[in-house]
């Protein structure tokens, strides 16, 4: 029997998982009708190409998102540096070999780095970009429920994509993956909302 990677299969359940939501979504939406689905759900993507105020408004949104992450990528960055840095100087004032002394001062680079991460956790861009699509269902019309579910989603996307894609492919993958975390995210808390709506209709109808 053919045996796939714990991680791999994760994926694909959390593909699987998203197709059969995105599924429900739309049987929900068609059984409730437009007025009742969410508002934001049926902006997509290509609405942004419009050349319109709505390419400007995902322009502004996207840029602000790319710009929160690379702060705290370049905050993270500047504290493994500087621990290393001071970290080299004090192994080789001691008298250590430069290989040896780097080395030392490479671990200690890295433990700060961690440090820094932790305490920022990855945290300021998911909360940034979670505020905006909250206030955004809400410009759009939708209730505070389309809004908390889209946050909610924006904020574990944003967070778990992004951590996945710096441990894949570092400050770039932290950076994608927290933009295409962020979408993603974001959707399937509208598609969680289309669904609950859609069973609250039909048990409504049944009473």
């Amino acid at each position: 029997m053919l045996k796939l990677p714990k991680r791999r299969v994760q994926i694909i359940i959390f593909v699987v998982g998203i197709f059969v939501l995105n599924i429900a979504a739309k049987i929900c939406r068609e059984l409730i009708g437009e007025k009742t689905t969410s508002k934001t759900g049926k902006f997509t993507f290509m609405d942004c190409l419009n050349s319109g105020s709505e390419s400007l408004v995902c322009g502004m949104k996207e840029a602000i998102k790319l710009h929160v992450c690379n702060i705290r990528t370049a905050h993270v960055e500047k504290a493994r540096q500087e621990a290393t840095n001071t970290a080299l100087a004090e192994a080789l004032s001691k008298g250590l070999a430069t290989t040896i002394a780097t080395k030392e001062a490479q671990k200690i680079g890295a433990k700060a780095a961690k440090l820094a991460n932790r305490q920022a956790n990855r945290i300021l861009a998911p909360i940034i970009a979670s505020g905006w699509d909250f206030f955004e269902a809400m410009y759009y019309g939708g209730d505070v429920t389309e809004a908390f579910l889209r946050g909610t989603g924006t904020l574990f996307g944003t967070y778990l994509v992004g951590y996945h894609g710096q441990k894949a492919l570092g400050r770039i993958g932290y950076l994608l993956g927290s933009q295409l975390g962020s979408w993603v995210g974001g959707r399937v808390g509208l598609m969680i909302y289309d669904v609950v709506e859609g069973v609250s209709s039909l048990l409504s109808q049944k009473r």
